[in-house]
């Protein structure tokens, strides 16, 4: 994900571009009360196990060994869960071809293209009436955003970015194993979300190689199939020690129903102090190859930090992302709300 762009606009500028778009910003109140139906208990415990185990192979950048076993991983939770599963191989781009082979950082010639997998896993197939829920499962290559210069070159061990969204994703698909929904469910897990360049390169450098790579395959992928969805909700860094998630303006551009209905749910639930009432700014992430490409309507649940060297949090991009750092109460207040979104869902089915 891309810092460089602004993550929190200031209120003046907030108001203008609300005020072209024909919208103005709501103000912070209380939600309305949604009806809730029975659901079962989203298990924080089971989804740190399966940032743990992500994390055990090392960094999952494309080509790697780390990433193959990975791969092989995730596939197989979601089949023991139940889900039918596929994959989608794409070449991704890094920037000046480096590559992580073993501990040491080798340079491939410029533009030399890398494997890279899309895990798609998916429930009750038949239904064509169906919900996207997405995360990127890589590694950034280079923790460009750690305090000591001398960790810039390494990979980032990318439990929160990266592992705590797919991790959520398999405990909701464990749940939904254990007492099953009618709806349509698309769980995706995106690759090569974070080999964007470096913090140290040139603009110039970055031409062959971008943020994404994997959403936007699947995007267009989707997009040449016909692929429809009512909406879709990304989860990127759901898991840090201190985060909040502001309502991101993609999100409210292109799904603001959706904002509406998953902060609601959250406040309604006693999870309020981590879906606080306020607006972020407009992010490059993996739901913007959804929203434009793909043309599903698409949230992300991204957390902004107010104060501290980054707006997503102090482990950001740093060698210091790991499970230790991860906090399986903003797991469970991720991982409840969603719960709660999908039988709530299923309500409709019986009405």
């Amino acid at each position: 994900m891309i810092e460089r762009l602004i993550y929190m606009l200031g209120a003046g500028l907030l108001m203008g571009l609300a005020s072209c778009g024909g919208r103005t910003a709501r103000t912070a109140r209380t939600p309305d009360t949604i009806a809730l139906a029975p659901c079962p208990r989203f298990d924080a415990d089971s989804a740190m196990n399966h940032i743990v185990r992500q994390c055990d192979f090392g960094p999952r950048i494309p080509a790697s060994q780390a990433a193959e076993r990975c791969v092989e991983y995730i596939k197989a939770a979601f089949e023991q869960y139940g889900a039918e599963v596929g994959t989608q191989s794409f070449e991704a781009s890094l920037y000046d071809g480096y590559l992580h082979q073993g501990r040491e950082m080798v340079a491939r010639p410029h533009g030399t293209k890398y494997a890279a997998t899309n895990i798609i896993a998916r429930l009750n197939t038949a239904n064509p009436d169906r919900l996207l829920l997405c995360a990127h499962w890589d590694s950034r290559p280079w923790a460009d955003s750690d305090p000591l210069e001398r960790n810039w070159q390494k990979p980032v061990p990318a439990a929160n970015d990266g592992a705590s969204g797919v991790a959520v994703l398999l405990e909701l698909c464990r749940l939904l194993q254990q007492k099953p929904i009618p709806v349509g469910i698309d769980f995706v897990c995106f690759d090569a979300e974070d080999v964007g360049a470096p913090q140290w390169a040139r603009p110039e450098d970055d031409e062959e190689s971008g943020w994404c790579q994997g959403s936007l395959f699947w995007a267009r992928k989707a997009k040449s199939d016909g692929y429809r969805a009512r909406y879709g909700i990304l989860l990127d860094m759901v898991g840090g020690r201190g985060s909040t998630f502001s309502r991101e303006m993609v999100s409210r551009r292109y799904a603001d129903p959706v904002v509406d209905m998953v902060w609601r749910l959250a406040h309604q639930l006693g999870y309020g102090h981590y879906f606080p009432l306020r607006d972020g700014g407009f992010l490059t992430d993996d739901h913007v190859n959804v929203n434009q490409t793909a043309r599903v309507p698409c949230i992300d649940i991204v957390p902004y930090f107010e104060a501290g060297p980054s707006s997503f949090g102090p482990t950001w991009h740093t060698v210091d992302d790991t499970p230790e750092n991860i906090d399986p109460h903003v797991l469970a207040a991720v991982g409840q709300t969603l719960t709660q979104l999908l039988y709530n869902e299923a309500q409709t089915y019986d009405n």
